[in-house]
Parts: C-alpha cells; sequence; structure tokens
C-alpha cells in the first residue's frame, strides 16, 4: 500500500493564518499522529522554534517581524533570530555594553536565564565577575570583559535620586546627563564630586571615576581626601592665597 503524501505547504498556510502553532495542532493540520512527520515537513519551511515554554511552539521566518534585538513575540511566546535561548543569551551578553546580570537578561528576553548562564560560563563562553556582591555575565575576550566591567562600574558610581530603571533611561542617556551637569560645577566642586562618589564605590574608586569623568586619579584622590579630613572651603575654588601672586601697580613718578 502506497504511503500518504504530505504536503508542506498546508502546514505553511496554517502558520500564516495563526501566526504559531504547537506539535498537536501541527499534526492534526497535517493529518498524521507522527511526529517526525511533521517535522520533516517544517524542515522544508526552514522553521522556527520558541525559546520560552520549552520551544513548544512554531513559526516561519517570514511571518515573525523581529525587532531591533533580534526578538519577536505572540500570544507571549517568544522567538529569537538567533533561535536558541541559549544562542540568544551568549549573544545579548557579548554584545552588551555593560554585561549583563541574570535578572537584567531575564527580564530582558522574558525567561528564565539562569541555567544558561551558568552552563555558558562552566564552557568559557561567557565570563562572570563579583561586582558589589552579584555576579556581572560578560564577554570572555579579556579586553571587551575589562570594559564592560568598567563601564557597569562606572555606571554604579553615578549618584541618582531614583534607580536608572525607573527613569527608564538608557545607560548612555544617564551617563550624558551626569557629564552635563559634571560641566556646570566650578573646580573645586568637580573635585568633591569625584571624590564622594570614589568614596562610594570603594577600592579602585579614584580610578573608575577618572575614568569615567576624564580626571586624574590624582585629582579624584585629592577631592576623597578632603571630605575624609572635612577640608572644604565653602564659596571658594581656592584657598586664601591660592591662585597668581597678585602685581603691585607702579604709580608714575
Amino acid at each position: 500500500m502506497r504511503p500518504n503524501a504530505f504536503d508542506s505547504s498546508v502546514l505553511r498556510q496554517h502558520l500564516r493564518r495563526k501566526k504559531i502553532a504547537d506539535l498537536p495542532e501541527l499534526k492534526r493540520v497535517l493529518g498524521t499522529d507522527t511526529a517526525l512527520t511533521v517535522f520533516r515537513k517544517l524542515k522544508e519551511l526552514d522553521y522556527l522554534a520558541s525559546y520560552t515554554h520549552r520551544g513548544r511552539f512554531y513559526t516561519l521566518p517570514e511571518i515573525a517581524h523581529f525587532d531591533d534585538r533580534g526578538l519577536w513575540s505572540h500570544q507571549n511566546v517568544w522567538f529569537s533570530r538567533h533561535e536558541t535561548l541559549l544562542a540568544t543569551v551568549e549573544i545579548f551578553v557579548n554584545q552588551s555594553v555593560q554585561g549583563y546580570y541574570a535578572h537584567e537578561l531575564a527580564d530582558g528576553l522574558h525567561a528564565e536565564v539562569q541555567q544558561p548562564l551558568r552552563h555558558l560560563a562552566s564552557q568559557h563562553r561567557l565570563a562572570r565577575v563579583d561586582v558589589d556582591g552579584q555576579f556581572l555575565y560578560t564577554s570572555i575576550d579579556p579586553v571587551s570583559r575589562r570594559n564592560q566591567t568598567l563601564a557597569r562600574r562606572s555606571a554604579h558610581a553615578v549618584p541618582v535620586a531614583v534607580h536608572a530603571a525607573s527613569l527608564q533611561a538608557s545607560p548612555d542617556e544617564l551617563k550624558t546627563a551626569i557629564l552635563l551637569f559634571y560641566g556646570l560645577l566650578d573646580e573645586q566642586q568637580r573635585r568633591l564630586f569625584a571624590g564622594l562618589e570614589s568614596i562610594r564605590l570603594g577600592h579602585g574608586g579614584d580610578t573608575l571615576l577618572g575614568d569615567f569623568l576624564g580626571l586624574d586619579v590624582h585629582t579624584v584622590a585629592r577631592g576623597r581626601q578632603q571630605l575624609l579630613e572635612q577640608n572644604v572651603i565653602s564659596g571658594r575654588i581656592r584657598r586664601m592665597g591660592g591662585g597668581r601672586t597678585p602685581m603691585e601697580k607702579k604709580r608714575p613718578t
């Protein structure tokens, strides 16, 4: 007896209409009880599996309208241009400016990411660095890892009244705002501002603030020391006697 011939175009038409579907639904549409038959026909269509919901849902690349992050969702089911959750997590971390904490990445991807992060770290495909008592996941490349860690610690060094997330401000926007504010300060205020943030950061703060604000590390250290010693002169940039020695005007004889 000749076996049934299954047409992949039936699946394409159904997915175009419904956008996504799971395996039991596709079996009914194709008229088969065999999962292998469905996957064989899906492969002809270059299908995509969801990275959420344990990969239970399927769609086609022509249906998914990915955003600039490479993500697309329908009915709270998420798909990635990078296909799997593992690949998506790896690419997101490598392309980030300041790495990711696990909870940040989970919020961004709408998925649990602890297991993929641990797997990628154990396979030496991602690095993790302790920043303020939390694991920051970064690129394994030494230069990228250093830049991401520095950017994260510099962002922590910026004092704001509320958390950046509640302001809906990106790291670049926050940095621009702080540098704009910093540019309005006088010489002593800049030094003290950097010194205060260095105290808050702790070890390595002088270097991090110097890099962030474009200051000499000794200037940051001086501001820090002034604050700790309470050696600040209100309303004056320099101490009395500071600056150039005034020239005595000579009167014509």
